[in-house]
């Protein structure tokens, strides 16, 4: 860039043909055209010893700073230059400019030097292509037009703020680079596009104006300017972000650009996230100092505010990470409230070690931070009310089903569930906690028990010192009668589980024994039957029969291992029967009757009559193992009171 001064135009060509008139010493900077200067200009701590012809013939500030010294008659002329923007380096430019010393315009001093020639008015009333009209035109044809120069000029301006926003610089690279954002990144630039498609050589190169360039087409996937926008600073990413919003932008693509924004700035969030989480765009390794503490939190909490209250827009991995570290930075308690409700929104698709939060309070009562759990439960649980989502199921439908339904709700349950099994362990850990949050969870929303058993008997089994009227609170937070025939096995020979829960999970298991008996039964009569009643047809439909003869023969089998338990329980019985009977026929049944009319049941009564013999020898052996289980308790009480 080179310009001409009226009435000093072979001096100044003489200047512009030499590139090297300015030659910096220590703090100083000279020009060395031959002519000793009589203007120093004072920017910072670097003073330019320079001419006052050329400068005045370029600005209004210089002109009149000169103008005001020569008045007052002083012997050298020197003059501050305060707040000008870009400081000394940037005046470095502008003087060369003045000299007519040919300037090199880029995305990177741009910014500096429009703000400068605005501060010092240089204005086309000072020469006809003036610095201001200069790079207002490069603004306008070079760098808005780029997304790369965009950005960097959107740096610049985070160093002189001010001065930038007056002149709208800031604005417009904002909304340059929000409408590209919303583009195909295919439309701008090159390669070009012709009616939505990429215009190409035979070949398959790319066409520019229908030359070929020998590049080959790509696809730009939505987050190709994540990167980019990153290294802005907050303030202006958030305008950046709420522009592009009212342009339209897609909400699941901002998202991504705030939580990749978030990771790039919070140390804490990349800590659990592994290689297929962290995207094909790794942040960048470092963008200058890191951010204090305070700094951190306020970011944070800014991109708290900035996303969107919506179901699956990011993950629930992100969304803990996020939670985890405000509890670190103790950031503010409306932030860290947002966040519970976020991850309530979509807690289903949490997993068991994201809700393994440390606890993060001074006073540490537990490892684990139970509280906060079950706070996001209950956001679940009223967004799950909320939309209709929570449908209790009867019995049948459990017993049609035969496995949890994969519904959310009992995906919750499920997750719940192994979270108490992991928290059991603590005993720091009050017994109010663990029943409030195993008390949250829906009856409905467990087809199944056994999670919630298991994790009951890791809490028993890590608090020996409660009372028996605790244990029996406790266990009344499971439903025996939803236990499966492993857990039942397993519950009838705890001895953590008080009396009362074991003699009612034998009954229940001697009732779900009974009820598979019966039904086996009961289709094996009806398959014989239809079988007699189809064998007239059986000539002509011989080829039909052969699924529904696999299928007979299935649960044949089935009933044969039916009947061989059968078999075995009432073996067993048979040797329990004969060892109480050496023990005293009268004291026996005494003790049974005492038991059976404390717990109230009546099993006579229930008893089917078809199945007379084989029901009255399950009675027996029911009979049998709560003598067992009497003996077994009253020996720990003779032991304790020994010891006592």
């Amino acid at each position: 860039m080179s310009s001409k001064v009226p009435g000093s135009e072979m001096a100044i060509m003489k200047l512009g043909s030499k590139t090297d008139a300015f030659q910096r010493q220590g703090q100083a900077w000279f020009c060395t055209t031959g002519l000793p200067s009589d203007v120093v200009v004072e920017v910072g701590e670097m003073s330019f010893h320079l001419h006052k012809f050329p400068l005045l013939s370029r600005s209004g500030v210089l002109e009149g700073l000169i103008a005001k010294v020569s008045d007052e008659g002083e012997e050298g002329c020197v003059i501050q230059l305060l707040d000008i923007p870009g400081g000394a380096k940037t005046f470095e430019l502008v003087a060369r400019f003045c000299y007519g010393v040919k300037l090199e315009l880029t995305a990177s001093n741009a910014v500096y030097l429009r703000c400068a020639a605005e501060h010092l008015e240089m204005t086309e009333e000072y020469g006809e292509g003036n610095l201001i009209a200069q790079t207002e035109l490069f603004l306008n044809q070079v760098v808005l037009r780029s997304w790369k120069d965009s950005v960097k000029a959107l740096q610049t301006c985070e160093d002189i703020f001010p001065e930038a926003e007056d002149l709208n610089i800031c604005k417009r690279c904002i909304e340059s680079l929000a409408a590209k954002a919303c583009t195909d990144p295919n439309l701008f630039g090159w390669p070009m596009m012709d009616n939505g498609r990429l215009m190409q050589s035979p070949g398959g190169s790319v066409l520019w104006n229908g030359i070929s360039t020998g590049a080959r087409p790509r696809n730009a996937s939505s987050d190709w300017w994540y990167v980019d926008v990153s290294t802005l600073s907050l303030p202006l990413y958030k305008r950046l972000i709420s522009v592009m919003e009212s342009r339209g932008i897609r909400q699941d693509t901002i998202a991504g650009s705030l939580v990749f924004y978030a990771k790039t700035y919070l140390p804490g969030m990349n800590r659990r996230q592994s290689v297929s989480e962290s995207g094909t765009r790794p942040p960048p390794a470092t963008l200058g100092t890191p951010l204090s503490e305070e700094d951190q939190k306020l970011l944070l909490e800014e991109i708290d505010r900035l996303l969107p209250m919506q179901k699956g827009l990011t993950s629930t991995k992100f969304l803990f990470g996020m939670l985890r570290t405000s509890m670190i930075l103790h950031a503010s308690p409306s932030c860290i409230s947002n966040l519970e409700k976020r991850i309530g929104l979509q807690l289903d698709q949490a997993t068991l070690e994201d809700l393994l939060m440390p606890n993060f309070s001074y006073s540490m009562e537990t490892l684990y931070n139970v509280e906060c759990v079950q706070r996001i439960l209950e956001h679940f649980l009223a967004m799950d009310q909320a939309t209709g989502g929570a449908t209790p199921c009867s019995d049948d439908d459990r017993q049609l089903m035969g496995s949890p339904s994969l519904t959310p709700i009992t995906m919750v349950a499920k997750l719940i569930d192994g979270y108490l099994a992991e928290v059991a362990p603590d005993i720091n850990l009050k017994l109010p906690k663990f029943q409030a949050l195993a008390a949250a969870v829906p009856e409905y929303a467990r087809p199944l028990d056994d999670g919630l058993y298991r994790a009951i008997d890791i809490y028993l089994k890590a608090h020996p010192w409660l009372t028996d009227s605790e244990r029996e609170q406790l266990c009344r937070l499971m439903d025996c009668q939803k236990l499966s025939l492993e857990a039942c096995t397993h519950a009838a020979q705890n001895e953590r589980l008080p009396l009362r829960v074991i003699v009612q999970v034998l009954f229940f298991e001697q009732l779900q024994l009974r009820t598979s008996i019966a039904g086996c039964f009961l289709v094996s009569d009806n398959l014989d039957g239809s079988r007699q009643l189809r064998s007239g047809f059986a000539g002509s439909t011989e080829g039909g029969w052969g699924p529904a003869a696999r299928e007979n023969q299935v649960l044949k089998v089935g009933m044969d291992s039916m009947r061989m338990r059968v078999n075995e329980l009432e073996k067993e019985c048979s040797n329990m029967r004969q060892e109480i009977e050496k023990l005293g026929r009268g004291k026996t049944s005494s003790k049974w009757g005492s038991v059976s009319k404390k717990f109230g049941f009546k099993l006579k009564s229930q008893m089917c009559s078809a199945q007379d013999g084989s029901v009255s020898n399950q009675n027996k052996e029911v009979g049998g193992k709560i003598e067992k289980v009497n003996d077994r308790h009253g020996k720990q009480k003779k032991n304790l009171s020994a010891e006592g």
